[in-house]
Formats: C-alpha cells, structure tokens, sequence
C-alpha cells in the first residue's frame, strides 16, 4: 500500500451510530466493529476508489488534525475488512454464533412478498392479539393454563407426552421463521441454528446482519417471533372461549387440546421474557439503550465486584461503551438474580410436567424390557427429555471446551 494508490474493500456496511461513531461491517461474514465517525470517512472514500493520501485529506478535514490512515487501513486488514482478489470466487461463510448452525445466510424470499405482513397495520393486529390474551386471561381466570391439568390432553401419560411434540416443534419453528420473515421484509438474509440457556434446548435465528440498519428500524425483526406467538395463542385462546361461553360445542378432547396448546405457547412466551438469557426481548433492550457488547460488560463488571477482575479484563472493561458501562451497574444483578427467575419458570411450569412423566415412565420401566410398555415408556419420555439432554450435553462440551482453553 502507497499514499497515492487505492485499497480494494469489501462490501462493507457503515451505519451512524450516535454523533461521533458508526458501525462498519461486513453482512457476508456478520463481523461488525464500532469506530470513530472519522473512521467511517474513510471508509466512505476508498469505497468511491479514493487513494489513501485522499481519504487522508478527507479525514484530515473531517477531524481537524492530521489522520493516520495507514495504520487505520492496516487495522481493516486485522479485521477482514479488506478484500482479497484471489478469493472472489468464494463466499465467506459467517462467523459462528450457535453451536449447531447453518453455514450459509438463507436468500430466499423476496422482501416485497413479506414486507405488508409487517406495515403499521399487520403491528397493530399483532398487538390486538396480545391485547385480547391478556384480556382472555384477566377477566376468564379459569383460562390460565394450569401444568397439572392442562398439559395432559389424554387419559394416557405417553400419549399426552407425544401429543406435545407436534405443537412444540410447531410453535418454535414459527417463531423463528416470524424472525426470519421480519428480516426479508427489510432484505436482510438470516440463518437458523440451535444453542442453550442454562439447561435448556433453544432454536435461535441469526439476526446479524440487522447490524448493517439503522436502530430504529432493527425492532421488527427482533419482535417478530413474539407476533407470530401472539396470533397463535390468540387463536387458541379463541377456541377455548368459545368453548367456554358455549357458543362452540366442541368434543372435550378438542377442548383438553385447545389447553394444552395454550400452556405450551404461554411457557413459550413467558420464556421470552427472561432478559437475563439473551432472548427476543434482551435484543430489544439492548437495541433501545445503544449498547454494543453488554454481555461481556456485565459479566467483566461482575468480576470487578467480587474482586475477580485481571489487568487484562480491567483495561477491556475501560474501553467499554457509556451504554454498555450505564446499563452494565444494573444489568449484571438482574442476570445475578436471574438463576431465581429461571428456577422459578422451570419449577411452576416444566417441573410438574416432567416430574408426572417420570413417575409414569418409571412404572412402566419396573416391568422389564421383556414388555411393550418399558419400550413404549421409555420411547415417549426419551422425546419429551431429549432437548434438554442435548442441551446439557451442550452445556457439559462447552465447558470443557473452556478448560481446555485455560490449561493451553
């Protein structure tokens, strides 16, 4: 590289962030960084094929004072900023944000078939329908999903067990597949993966590239999934009001159904909640304060506090953000306290259910495997534990994965 040549850039996106940073990145491999504003006036003017001792000039206008343009070309360079003719013909695969994940960004869709399901009128559906659950819930106590009663549609533990998986699956597909919709309708691309929280199994789309847009407009995506549940569980809490009031004379296994359902789309959405666990609503949050890695700022704010801080995280906690650090001071003891509220969801929900189905595989278990029933127990309860069991042994990989790390 010389003063008066040019330097070759990928697509990079800049995107203002605040009154003196932007965001610069790259959507092919979800790599994005925040620098100076005066870093985004360079960027700006190679990209136009502007030399370095020009961008120089620019930048020199911009800031006031002399600008090292050099060193800040060579820090791209660090990144994976900068472009490589001999590798043109192969697309970059994204950086890795689950453990099991796709390896490309999905393309298909076109963003003006979706866009209308996400105008002011389809958001303004949506929130009638949570409005109208809420409602439901409020003045029909009755209801309420109950785990005892209502996550077992049939007389038969099992087959209650297997009645679950179809609407789970369902429900959770549709959730990501409203993200992934919300993000073609601002033509961005995503890709699906499957990651953990604490103990449990959790599918996840990849909204990176949400990064290469303006924050006001990153909501829709990120609220997408909560739509898609809202319309779900309206139309099943539509069924069993009817049921209810008896304008609909449903047979009573439609009715247990209807229950079923709407339990597992409440946990589902409760689960939603839980900011402390990087869900849809902790990506909204940090979207409306501007911070940029909270999560690592919580986690090194919290090591400070019990004295557990090196020199090392000491100096990356000072380079920090204002939002990151000002969100931070009462974020990390709401993520503290958030084993209580995980503990809490898993006890009044899932630990009813789960322990009524052990109990009913262990009978049959005692019977030997000589019998259909030990086959036909430990088959159902095998499909209704398997996801968290894969999320341990998740969990369990990646902390070895951690000791290894240390001891190198």
């Amino acid at each position: 590289m010389t003063a008066t040549g040019t330097v070759a850039l990928k697509a990079l996106s800049v995107v203002p962030e605040g009154e003196d940073e932007v965001l610069v990145g790259d959507p092919a491999t979800g790599t994005f960084v925040t620098i100076p504003a005066v870093g985004g006036v360079v960027i700006a003017a190679l990209q136009r094929g502007a030399s370095v001792e020009e961008a120089a000039a620019e930048a020199e206008e911009f800031a006031g004072e002399p600008v090292n343009v050099p060193s800040f070309v060579e820090t791209l360079g660090e990144l994976g900023f900068l472009a490589d003719p001999a590798d043109e013909s192969a697309a970059p695969d994204p950086v890795r944000t689950a453990p099991i994940q796709a390896r490309r960004w999905m393309t298909s869709v076109r963003p003006e078939i979706v866009r209308p399901f996400f105008g002011r009128v389809a958001w303004t559906c949506y929130a009638a329908c949570l409005l109208f659950s809420l409602g439901v819930f409020a003045f029909r106590p009755n209801l309420i999903p109950a785990p005892a009663t209502d996550a077992f549609p049939f007389a038969d533990i099992g087959l209650s067990a297997l009645a679950w998986l179809p609407f789970v699956w369902f429900a959770a597909a549709s959730h990501e597949v409203g993200h992934w919709l919300g993000a073609r309708a601002l033509g961005i691309q995503t890709r699906f993966g499957v990651d953990r929280r604490m103990i449990m199994l959790v599918f996840e789309t990849d909204l990176t590239q949400l990064w290469t847009l303006p924050r006001r407009v990153r909501y829709g995506p990120l609220l997408a999934g909560l739509a898609v549940d809202s319309v779900l569980l309206a139309a099943l809490l539509t069924g069993r009001l009817l049921i209810d009031l008896g304008a609909w004379r449903a047979p009573e296994l439609v009715g247990s159904l209807l229950a079923a359902w709407a339990f597992i789309k409440v946990m589902q959405m409760l689960w939603q909640c839980l900011v402390f666990l990087r869900t849809d609503l902790y990506a909204v949050l940090v979207n409306a304060l501007g911070c940029r890695n909270l999560w690592r700022v919580k986690s090194l704010m919290l090591k400070r506090a019990f004295g557990r801080l090196s020199a090392e995280e000491a100096a990356e906690l000072a380079d920090a953000s204002e939002a990151d650090l000002r969100t931070g001071r009462w974020f990390r003891w709401v993520w503290l306290a958030g084993g209580a509220g995980v503990a809490a969801w898993f006890c009044l929900l899932l630990l009813p259910v789960f322990a009524e189905v052990l109990r009913w595989a262990a009978e049959g278990l005692a019977e030997g495997p000589l019998t259909v029933g030990f086959w036909y127990r430990l088959l159902c309860a095998g499909l209704l534990l398997g996801p968290e069991t894969l999320a341990l042994v998740l969990a369990v990989k990646e902390h070895a994965g951690r000791l290894a790390s240390r001891r190198s």
